[in-house]
């Protein structure tokens, strides 16, 4: 089953001058990456086809060769890429003629809806106007509209084609008590954004440590009753990522379980972790001062335990060293890069003898 990525051609693949003809050889620009996201779509497994409305083509007021060399051209390009088309349809009706092969018509589609092989729950439509997204809906897949001054949307190519091509694993958690109020958004499968405000800039940097060196997007939004203490905050917030990975895990098919050992210093650090759906902690670690900036040093275990159990995680973290700041940081480094590692696709299968993780 092959999926199919319909898109639209002015404005889309090439961008769209101020009177919708592109006539002449110096008219004809690509839109921003989009080469690189078709390579990328194409690795995926991904064919493409142009679905295009060129209002009165092959009458005077578009002449057919007047279109042909900048099309022509622009085939050129991309197949000097690797990109080539399946099918290229073009519909050269005014919009007064209400031709059914006009989009948001599908009357060019019927071949594609008689085939078989196509993939319609993963085949898309990428477009610049309403249209391409109507169009979209008739065909029951999923419209993707590139975000232009003159008709809005909301997507890049680089968007679409991580959408498309990386299926993130993604997860928005909001947890909201009397003590606290969480948001926690990870993607897995990207590298951006990376943000975090909970009100302790220590524990800000440890946050970001794990996104970092994890390698993967993770936004972090914490108001919690600081007057009190830091501890309902750093609990909470440990509860929302835990939960935040698991369900971005998903059934966990195709992820890796590994440790790993770090060096900061004078300190050294080892995680191992397991996200095999059965909690444990072993920390070992201690420590001589009671805070390390505004993060109590009491709280580092409860972190870790309070991640554990909303992630459902086998966690093994042991550090030694003299710098109770470093031992903080190599531990939450080490664990990051444990994570990275665990969370990295390595096919599809299921690493369990069980059939369940």
């Amino acid at each position: 089953m092959t999926p199919i990525l319909f898109i639209d051609r002015d404005g889309t693949l090439i961008e769209e001058p101020a009177d919708h003809q592109i006539d002449a050889f110096e008219k004809l620009r690509f839109v921003r990456n989009v080469i690189p996201a078709l390579i990328k779509l194409r690795d995926a497994g991904w064919q493409f086809v142009i679905v295009s409305n060129q209002d009165g083509l092959g009458t005077e007021a578009y002449p057919q060769e007047t279109f042909d060399g900048p099309h022509n051209l622009m085939l050129q390009v991309f197949q000097s890429q690797g990109i080539t088309f399946r099918d290229v349809l073009i519909d050269p009706s005014f919009p007064a003629d209400n031709s059914p092969n006009r989009k948001p018509g599908i009357g060019m589609m019927v071949g594609y809806l008689q085939d078989r092989s196509i993939d319609w729950s993963r085949s898309a439509m990428v477009g610049d106007r309403q249209t391409d997204i109507d169009f979209a809906r008739n065909l029951n897949i999923r419209g993707f509209q590139l975000a232009t001054e003159e008709f809005g949307g909301d997507w890049d190519w680089d968007g679409i084609a991580h959408e498309l091509a990386d299926a993130p694993r993604r997860a928005l958690v909001q947890r909201n008590t009397k003590e606290t109020q969480i948001r926690i958004a990870v993607d897995l499968d990207a590298t951006a954004p990376c943000r975090f405000d909970t009100g302790l800039p220590f524990f800000d940097h440890m946050l970001e440590q794990i996104a970092r060196h994890g390698g993967f997007a993770l936004e972090v939004e914490a108001k919690g009753d600081l007057h009190i203490d830091e501890h309902h905050t750093i609990e909470d917030t440990a509860l929302a990522l835990g939960q935040a990975l698991r369900e971005a895990l998903g059934d966990k098919r195709g992820i890796g379980r590994y440790g790993f050992t770090l060096p900061m210093d004078e300190t050294l650090a080892s995680a191992a972790l397991d996200f095999s759906g059965r909690p444990y902690l072993v920390f070992e670690c201690g420590f001589q001062r009671e805070k390390v900036g505004d993060m109590p040093t009491e709280l580092v275990q409860h972190f870790w335990r309070s991640l554990c159990d909303a992630s459902g995680m086998n966690l093994h973290l042991s550090v030694q060293g003299d710098n109770d700041h470093h031992k903080i940081e190599a531990g939450f480094k080490a664990f990051a890069r444990a994570l990275r590692q665990s969370i990295a696709r390595a096919g599809t299968q299921l690493p369990s003898t069980k059939g369940a993780l």
